[in-house]
């Protein structure tokens, strides 16, 4: 009997690129097999692994590395991104995977892996219930960020309607160092002095470079 966890052949993949998928179950695919699914094509699902070998090479490629190559246009670079994100929610969508922040470096984990990777800069909320577990990361605002120009009432929006009882605010720096500006801390001010007023407590906002981060909390800049 074969084992269905062993890499299938090309013929095979070529003949049911999804129909395997549905007999065995996602669980015992390939790699190979899962991305093939996602872009409707073997041949190119094995030439972007022969490029970017593991899950973690293709989140780390930039829409043009993708792009270059061949067989991949941009809507299948768009339909791996949209599969990456799809299981990304997932984990922090399901309430027993739910972790408990308990530290800054609890919150950086959560995002730092995928946040140090953008080339562009990135303000996310972190959503927290009394208990301080995760109820989910919103990204507010992305491409070129002027902090100055930040609404405030945009990054409690989904804390007031999920009812969540505090949030962490996390933005990234394309440039790799991780030290707030100016600007940064009078953001923080400007937060935490509204969420005393909207009973939504700011726990921390921390700065996400290149593989490290610095916690505002930590450093007392913008917490009273």
């Amino acid at each position: 009997m074969s084992n269905p966890l062993s890499t299938p052949t090309l013929k095979a993949l070529r003949e049911t690129p999804t129909a395997r998928i549905y007999a065995v179950g996602a669980s015992a695919a390939s790699l190979v097999e899962l991305l093939g699914a996602v872009l409707g094509n073997p041949d190119t699902a094995l030439a972007v692994l022969n490029q970017f070998p593991t899950l973690e090479d293709i989140a780390r490629a930039s829409n043009a590395e993708l792009e270059d190559v061949a067989g991949i246009g941009k809507s299948s670079a768009a339909r791996v991104r949209a599969a990456l994100e799809l299981g990304r929610r997932l984990v922090s969508t399901m309430p027993h995977e739910r972790p408990s922040i308990t530290s800054p470096a609890d919150a950086a984990n959560l995002v730092m892996s995928e946040m140090s990777l953008l080339e562009q800069e990135q303000l996310r909320v972190i959503l927290l219930d009394t208990r301080n577990r995760v109820q989910g990361i919103q990204t507010v605002y992305q491409g070129s960020l002027n902090t100055t120009m930040v609404r405030i009432a945009e990054l409690f929006r989904e804390a007031i309607r999920a009812n969540c009882a505090g949030i962490i605010v996390v933005h990234a720096h394309p440039s790799g160092d991780p030290s707030p500006s100016p600007e940064d801390v009078a953001l923080t001010r400007d937060l935490v002095q509204a969420g005393k007023l909207l009973n939504v407590e700011v726990l921390d906002h921390l700065v996400i470079g290149k593989g490290n981060f610095v916690s505002l909390h930590e450093r007392g800049l913008g917490f009273s």
